[in-house]
């Protein structure tokens, strides 16, 4: 079905499906096969990042000129959703490529772009993004993590947690609000991981996505020069907001195919799977259910297709986006909780990949902007009340 599915993607170019074929032989040679031993360490190894740089599956779509391979947005797409598909979360490489790289792209000085661009496509330098703190997620002007101006530059005291790659990080991009300025004014500031004063919490426990480290970050009064301020001192917000759409037309793209491949490898197990003497596919109620299922991942790709041949043109706005993010998040906890169903007590057995597609899953409405903003921002615009990159929402990252 799935292959039928990919033939139709027209919208992708001969090089993309190389590319594609390229990132599933690396993921079937260098994830797969290590996945399940790094969802009880709690973090991928290390030289993975490497591998995946000289493989070229991190920051595909950044410019030569930056270092990088000078794909398109699509080429990102292509990353994630094999991963995605295939059902190993653990590498953080959207926040990487997706979200880091693109604010040094869009934001950085020609000398921060020379010294850290290329060491993101390499595998390096790991990137992540700490925006959420304890009691400040979706409302990032709550956050408490201050910058303090000193001679030739910035002390950085403040907590974040739930940071993706957080373990894993040499370079953390820190939202920080800026004294002096506005009490809503956020900075992006550049912390090396190795800076005095930088520390790494606990890689946090969670019911699914094991192999993803997730961490709490520590900023005990580290220092910052004035050359690894991002961007412009009290804009952070606004340079939070740039890549919104984009991020989660990535979730989305994510999730459509999670559900997708939760799909793939239930249709075979209820042929398989005897009951009362015949394949459980034989009841018409699996039937009826599998026929729910597919339907519901054929609108999805459908929706997600269509967004992705605009985002290309440039015709995706937020709500948009915030509506792709919103019913294909919540599409997918509806297909992997129903392929579940069908795996009966074996799909509560965690040595099953669907019990832990289903884990995984459930964070996917909240990461990235939850449910219930996503609501908020398409409700705003339904009633003519919309504010354009009103809300920047942090999640897990």
């Amino acid at each position: 079905m799935f292959e039928s599915i990919d033939a139709s993607r027209t919208f992708f170019s001969e090089e993309h499906v190389l590319f594609r074929d390229q990132v599933r032989r690396f993921i079937d040679a260098e994830v797969v096969p290590h996945h399940a031993r790094w969802e009880q360490e709690g973090v991928v190894d290390r030289d993975l990042w490497r591998k995946a740089g000289a493989a070229g599956l991190l920051c595909p779509s950044l410019d030569v000129r930056h270092g990088g391979p000078g794909g398109d947005f699509l080429h990102s797409v292509i990353v994630s959703e094999e991963l995605g598909r295939a059902g190993t979360n653990g590498p953080g490489f959207s926040i990487h490529s997706d979200m880091v790289a693109p604010y040094f792209e869009r934001f950085g000085t020609e000398a921060q772009q020379r010294r850290w661009l290329p060491r993101f496509v390499s595998g390096e330098v790991v990137g992540a993004v700490a925006m959420t703190e304890p009691d400040a997620g979706s409302d990032l002007r709550g956050m408490r993590t201050r910058a303090t101006r000193v001679d030739a530059g910035w002390v950085l005291r403040g907590q974040k947690v739930f940071i993706s790659n957080g373990q894993l990080a040499d370079l953390v991009v820190v939202a920080a609000k800026t004294d002096g300025q506005d009490r809503n004014s956020i900075t992006l500031f550049i912390v090396d991981a190795t800076s005095p004063g930088f520390r790494r919490g606990r890689n946090l426990e969670k019911i699914g996505g094991h192999a993803q480290d997730t961490s709490e970050l520590f900023f005990d009064d580290v220092f910052v020069p004035d050359e690894a301020v991002l961007g412009e001192i009290g804009a952070g917000f606004r340079q939070l907001t740039f890549g919104l759409v984009r991020e989660r037309l990535i979730a989305a793209a994510t999730c459509q195919a999670k559900a997708e491949g939760a799909l793939a490898c239930t249709v075979p197990y209820t042929t398989g799977r005897q009951v009362f003497g015949k394949p459980l596919s034989a009841l018409q109620n699996t039937r009826f259910r599998l026929a729910e299922m597919s339907t519901e991942v054929t609108v999805g790709r459908a929706f997600v297709d269509s967004l992705l041949v605009r985002f290309m043109r440039g015709d995706v706005d937020e709500v948009q986006a915030a509506m792709a993010k919103l019913w294909i998040s919540e599409m997918e906890g509806r297909v992997v909780d129903g392929c579940l169903q069908l795996h009966g007590g074996w799909g509560y057995m965690a040595e099953f990949r669907i019990a832990r597609a289903y884990c995984a899953a459930r964070v996917d409405r909240i990461a990235g902007g939850t449910s219930e903003i996503m609501k908020e921002i398409i409700g705003r615009a339904v009633v003519g009340g919309a504010r354009p990159d009103a809300d920047r929402t942090a999640g897990t990252s």
